[in-house]
């Protein structure tokens, strides 16, 4: 065998060596991913766990103490596809991205807006729901109020929960106002139907609830929401086999109708209003 002979078979040697050794690092990447995939964890431990907090209709806990609502079927649903169990995790919404950050729970399903802010801390699914914030308003307090611009000034208080995107918007839109931060929803709504502050600001439809139940102190100054946002679950980053498998799964409830069907069930009627009360 010639020079040239022998230095094309040492570069075929050393060209499937180097294509043995690429296969071999890549099986082994495959393989960290597939083991830090949080979609692994939940089929070895046969149990999607779920962060969530208490926002009506989206989960709320009926007479006997059960959670339901529209996030409640969505994480069910979902569960239930993979083959596992689900544990729902309640949680101050102003803590549940660092709870979800440290490994308390897999994915937060509870109805979180899509922000730019919390899109550099969690990665978020595609929108599976859009929602809106809503205003409610005291009669007497906010008498003769019928525009946002109304509410824009120094000495209206304003009550948000606290962590919530309603409360940014509140601090967006009505800068020269007070804003009250509680921790629920109803301690902000209880605030309101006493009297102790203007105007509620929350995730639609509870606040145009609030105006039909409590029609003799409270009013809607704006029908309709006045802002729309995209809902998403938000999972850690760095796993893209999990946000892969919950993209698709949207996909494929949406298609069905399944998640229209349960969102006309839990926000166009009030036929699940007896479970609560």
């Amino acid at each position: 065998m010639n020079l040239h002979g022998k230095t094309l078979q040492l570069f075929s040697i050393i060209l499937l060596v180097l294509c043995l050794a690429g296969v071999s690092y890549a099986g082994s990447i495959q393989k960290d991913i597939s083991s830090s995939s949080t979609l692994e964890t939940i089929k070895k431990r046969g149990v999607l766990k779920v962060g969530m907090d208490i926002f009506q209709p989206w989960a709320m806990k009926d007479k006997t103490g059960k959670l339901i609502g529209f996030e409640i079927d969505v994480a069910t649903r979902l569960a239930e596809d993979m083959g596992v169990k689900v544990e729902f995790i309640p949680t101050a919404w102003s803590g549940i991205i660092p709870a979800l950050m440290t490994g308390k729970f897999d994915v937060i399903i509870g109805g979180m807006g899509i922000t730019a802010k919390r899109a550099l801390q969690v990665n978020f699914s595609n929108p599976y729901e859009f929602s809106g914030q809503s205003i409610v308003a005291h009669k007497e307090k906010a008498a003769g109020f019928d525009s946002l611009e109304a509410f824009n000034k120094p000495g209206v208080e304003i009550a948000v929960k606290l962590g919530t995107t309603a409360a940014a918007t509140a601090k967006k839109v009505l800068p020269k106002a007070k804003l009250r931060m509680f921790d629920t929803e109803p301690q902000a709504y209880q605030e309101l139907r006493n009297g102790k502050v203007h105007a509620v600001i929350g995730n639609a439809p509870r606040p145009a609830y609030e105006a039909v139940d409590y029609s003799d102190t409270l009013f809607m100054p704006i029908q309709g929401t006045f802002t729309k946002e995209p809902i998403g679950f938000a999972l850690r980053k760095g796993d893209p086999d999990t946000l892969a498998y919950f993209n698709s799964w949207i996909t494929i409830a949406m298609l069905e109708g399944w998640l229209d069907e349960r969102h006309g069930y839990w926000f166009g009627t009030k036929d699940w209003l007896s479970q609560v009360e």
